[in-house]
């Protein structure tokens, strides 16, 4: 039986960059775009070739940046790539991100007609000076009209992103996010708290003193809002950030979430083949060189089917790979187990003892002891879960599962 793998593309583009992004992409590389998609097709292909069909693809999703800032003929080319390349399932979970007033109209049938099936729309909010806030490019009447156009184009699978946790950010302006964003119908929501990142603009207004930053207490209450309005309307939150229809969970992220193997292309986008963490160069540029020189001519021609082996060695033959890390046995279980507690349904026991042989209530007896006193943590005969409380302070949960760093440097 092939084994299941997620495909992540993604599409380092933006028109301008939002406040708050801390993710690997560039405004202004226009020129880039053609060049790009070709050696993204590229990697599809010697990827496909090395892992073979004793792997399927059943989630493809492309992110960034801004997919939707490619032409649809150029997703639809990417898309017949990794059918070309991968064994891929006959009912793939193909998503999008897309932002409003990035999509021209039209364009959304052709991207549903290219095989894309799931949209992610990234609204962010439904309040103007919000937006502006956040850098956001778009005004609410697009956001509204890109969802009107998509449904319009057949899409039948949605989700909004929403953010809260802004400085000033009132009660009553979430409330009026979520009930606008409730109206509209999608299948699914993602609601995530504003998080200041490094090397952001919003960073460094946060350094310099003229924007405060978030309160953590404020984002609790924020959080508290979302699960009671969107549980009244009828979502069911199956993840910490997550909310969806029945049958509408985001199957990319649930393989995340339980942390299964994963392949990442494009700049900067990482992977996990067990026991391996990799990511790809972060430079576009070099990216596009690298895998149209000599390196990956030859690699291509010499590469056998199926071939490779999650190995340091085959990794580094890769011409795009810049970063490996092989996982201790230990920090993989942490992993898997801290992944797995963001889901409501918890951490499955069987699960778990099936993949590394331990129950991790057995495992984690001790940290869990701790964590059930303070009402973060309960344990039944099927999973570990987190409490109501202990969604509001996962990071305190997760942080008593990691391993100890090893001697002289981090895990």
């Amino acid at each position: 039986m092939a084994q299941p793998l997620a495909l992540y593309l993604h599409i380092p583009f933006c028109q301008a960059r939002c406040h708050y992004c801390a993710f690997n992409t560039y405004a202004g590389l226009k020129a880039l775009h053609v060049p790009y998609v070709a050696a993204l097709a590229r990697a599809i292909t010697l990827w496909g070739k090395a892992l073979g069909p004793d792997w399927e693809v059943r989630t493809i999703f492309f992110g960034g940046g801004t997919p939707s800032l490619l032409p649809e003929g150029d997703i639809a080319r990417i898309l017949d790539s990794v059918h070309q390349s991968f064994r891929v399932a006959a009912d793939p979970e193909v998503s999008l991100e897309a932002n409003p007033g990035t999509v021209e109209h039209g364009s959304f049938r052709e991207l549903r007609a290219a095989g894309v099936n799931r949209l992610s729309i990234g609204v962010q909010s439904f309040q103007r000076r919000w937006l502006r806030f956040l850098g956001r490019i778009h005004s609410t009447d697009e956001a509204v009209a890109a969802y009107n156009e998509a449904r319009a184009a057949g899409f039948e699978n949605i989700n909004l992103d929403l953010i809260y946790g802004m400085p000033g950010q009132t009660a009553a302006e979430w409330e009026d996010d979520l009930l606008q964003a409730i109206a509209l119908g999608p299948e699914h929501l993602s609601c995530y708290s504003l998080i200041v990142e490094e090397g952001t603009i919003l960073a460094r207004g946060v350094a310099s003193g003229r924007i405060p930053p978030p309160d953590p207490d404020e984002a609790a209450d924020r959080h508290e809002e979302a699960e009671r309005l969107l549980a009244s309307a009828g979502y069911e939150q199956y993840e910490i950030c997550n909310w969806s229809r029945p049958d509408r969970r985001c199957r990319h992220n649930l393989v995340y979430w339980h942390n299964e193997p994963w392949l990442g292309l494009g700049p900067g986008a990482r992977s996990y083949l067990s026991p391996y963490r990799f990511a790809d160069i972060e430079e576009p540029d070099q990216y596009i060189l690298r895998l149209a020189g000599p390196a990956y001519d030859g690699l291509a021609d010499s590469l056998e089917s199926g071939s490779f082996v999650p190995e340091e060695a085959a990794l580094r033959e890769m011409p795009v790979v810049g970063f490996i890390e092989r996982l201790s046995p230990e920090l993989e279980r942490a992993e898997t187990a801290i992944l797995g507690l963001r889901l409501n349904a918890g951490l499955s026991r069987a699960r778990f003892v099936k993949r590394f042989g331990e129950d991790p209530a057995e495992l984690y007896a001790d940290a869990l002891a701790e964590m059930i006193a303070w009402d973060l943590v309960e344990v039944t005969p099927s999973a570990l879960r987190l409490t109501a409380s202990g969604r509001l302070l996962g990071n305190e949960v997760f942080a008593r599962l990691l391993p100890p760093p090893p001697a002289g440097g981090s895990a």
